[in-house]
């Protein structure tokens, strides 16, 4: 989708200089939000013509063409490079303010606005949204560090190691989050290394955390038998008990229950309901024969009309809000996430019998390992189970 891109040339009268001539503004506007900027050229109020919006001599009106081809220029070459553009981002880059940030945090905010617009253009913010915690980590490191921000040309790799103790000792974060904010430490350095404001990433050498092995979180049979004999009187909150029941039994992630149309749902020669969709994370297809619980559920909602989706799902946002007091309302210890139902029916079906390859084609996994730490969840389950059984017979 293409920006509205508008350029609009204007003096202020009220505003003339001692030697009777006044700015030349320009007002930037892009999808409805607007910025204004000086051009640096300067005319009498009596040479401007303010129906074309040009300078009636001739010199000074070749300048402010140029200004306004240099303008359309940066704004092209932003919008090929970045994919989307704003009107601040745009004044910013022809003013030569953030165009090629030389500080650290300065480039963070700039990478930030792009995520956003970039965001919006694909339909999709888990990128800006983690954005705002990393940023907000190297931030506070900055600062923990006495000064407002760093230069580029002053990072070195002790600052990337100091960052790495930062996260783990003083704001305890696990390996997973201290790697995504070393990551985007190293994004906001490799954008300086393009635009040549560094030679060198200076903490290329600094070495990511070790992953941690997978914790696959998910509620067992009872907790889930619970919350199906429990309904909520809140309609907000009955939507995300039916939503993540369905997903424990299909196996889908949030973003596809909340793509799910009526076109995905489809009928065997049999007269069984099955869901053909493919998975927003991955694009592989997923084949899901359904079980009576969801069709119980599918029933509920919308399975005719194609213009609107399956489940009438709020933002992202307010869902998880609803899911975690889903769990509240159970009496769940650990907090609940919609993921966890993804989780559950994973290891669910393994539990009860079904092949790795079934199950692999159900979840719409790229590939079988993925389904495997399924397997490896279950085993170490069974193992658990009966060394609690050989403890009590000890006991006895």
């Amino acid at each position: 989708m293409r920006s509205t891109f508008k350029l609009l040339f204007y003096i202020n009268r009220g505003k003339v200089k001692t030697g009777g001539t006044t700015a030349v503004m320009c007002r930037i506007s892009i999808d409805g939000k607007s910025s204004a900027l000086t051009t640096g050229i300067y005319c009498r109020p009596e040479e401007w013509n303010a129906k074309k919006g040009e300078i009636k001599t001739g010199r000074d009106n070749n300048r402010l063409m140029e200004f306004r081809g240099r303008l359309e220029q940066a704004y092209g070459r932003i919008l090929s490079e970045q994919g989307a553009v704003s009107s601040e981002l745009l004044k910013n880059t022809m003013a030569g303010v953030n165009s090629v940030p030389a500080y650290l945090l300065q480039a963070g905010e700039v990478e930030r606005e792009r995520l956003r617009l970039r965001s919006l253009e694909i339909n999709s913010t888990s990128t800006y949204r983690q954005s705002k915690t990393t940023q907000s980590n190297l931030r506070d490191f900055v600062l923990s560090r006495g000064t407002e921000d760093i230069a580029f040309s002053d990072i070195t790799e002790e600052f990337g190691e100091s960052f790495k103790i930062f996260l783990k000792n003083v704001l305890d974060y696990k390996s997973a989050h201290i790697n995504h904010c070393l990551c985007w430490l190293n994004r906001l350095i490799y954008i300086a290394v393009d635009q040549e404001v560094l030679r060198a990433n200076p903490i290329e050498e600094v070495a990511y955390e070790k992953k941690e092995p997978p914790k696959l979180r998910h509620i067992n049979k009872s907790e889930l038998r619970r919350l199906m004999e429990t309904p909520m009187h809140n309609p907000m909150l009955e939507l995300s008990r039916r939503t993540f029941i369905f997903s424990c039994f299909t196996a889908l992630a949030y973003v596809d229950v909340y793509r799910l149309h009526p076109h995905h749902i489809g009928k065997t020669a049999e007269g069984r309901l099955y869901i053909r969709t493919r998975r927003a994370k991955t694009d592989v297809e997923a084949f899901i024969p359904l079980h009576p619980v969801a069709e119980q559920i599918l029933s509920l909602y919308n399975t005719t009309d194609d213009n609107k989706p399956v489940f009438p799902l709020p933002n992202r946002n307010v869902f998880w809000f609803e899911i975690n007091q889903l769990g509240v309302s159970i009496g769940l210890k650990e907090n609940l996430s919609y993921h966890q139902a993804r989780h559950s029916c994973g290891t669910l079906m393994l539990s009860a019998g079904l092949s790795i390859e079934s199950i692999s084609k159900m979840m719409g996994h790229t590939n079988i390992s993925s389904t495997q730490i399924y397997a490896q969840v279950t085993d170490t389950k069974i193992s658990e189970d009966m060394d609690r059984l050989m403890e009590r017979r000890k006991i006895s």
